[in-house]
């Protein structure tokens, strides 16, 4: 008798791969429990589908029904899920859309949906008490090159060829404008948000990866020499104050 583990493996197999080899000995019951399996190998693809659909709202207005249900059926076949919440599932569904024909003729679209993901993310966090220029009066101003902050957890940097931020804004506001064209654009954003908001901060590119490597774990001094390799005339004490006054910074260590 085959262990639980074993038979649950066969049984996610015949799901979401439709291997069902294994377990055809075990389906029993019924007049064609087959059919029975078939109801569940449809409902499992009905509400993975489902789920990406709502998550990309602004893709799905951009390219159609149609077009963004086949390349998500295209998808959950290659990348089923890897965890048990759903509301995690999707982040690599952007880079996904890139590799689909229909990226051929909207060559921003996954740029957009990678835009959307961060939005969702964000949207969803929680502010944490912000620390204020006047708590560091009790740090040694010789440390400082040395400290390392703790950002905002919704706060996310992306950087796109395609001022897709302006699609999203389009499609929020349900505005329709006669003529609209998209042209390229390198874009830095900064995108903030919590309790169900967000908003977009554009950026110049050297403090957007001084922000960016902030964020990601390096030191203050490590951060404003990368950007001064960028440009010469960034002023890294400026820009500390600004990402200060902006209630960025939870913690410093």
């Amino acid at each position: 008798m085959p262990q639980l583990a074993e038979t649950q493996r066969e049984f996610r197999r015949a799901i979401v791969e439709h291997d069902t080899a294994a377990i055809v000995s075990e389906l029993v019951g019924g007049r064609d429990p087959k059919t029975r399996l078939a109801i569940h190998q449809r409902n499992y693809e009905k509400s993975l589908v489902n789920a990406l659909l709502t998550k990309f709202p602004a893709t799905h207005w951009l390219v159609g029904s149609a077009c963004l249900t086949e390349a998500a059926r295209r998808f959950i076949k290659i990348r089923p899920p890897r965890a048990p919440c759903i509301a995690e599932y999707g982040e690599d569904f952007p880079a996904f859309l890139a590799t689909t024909p229909v990226a051929q003729r909207v060559p921003y679209m996954n740029w957009l949906a990678e835009l959307e993901w961060h939005v969702g993310k964000v949207a969803i966090s929680i502010a944490f008490p912000a620390l204020t220029l006047g708590d560091l009066t009790a740090l040694d101003p010789s440390k400082l090159s040395q400290a390392m902050l703790t950002f905002q957890p919704g706060v996310h940097y992306l950087k796109t060829p395609w001022p897709v931020d302006q699609l999203l804004e389009l499609y929020v506001t349900e505005a329709a404008p006669e003529q609209f064209q998209l042209a390229p654009a390198d874009i830095c954003l900064q995108i903030r948000g919590a309790r169900g908001e967000y908003q977009f901060r554009h950026m110049t590119p050297v403090e957007f990866e001084f922000r960016k490597s902030l964020q990601r774990g390096r030191t203050v001094g490590d951060a404003a020499e990368m950007a001064l390799d960028i440009d010469a005339v960034f002023d890294p004490g400026q820009a500390f104050t600004c990402l200060m006054t902006e209630g960025l910074v939870t913690a410093i260590a």
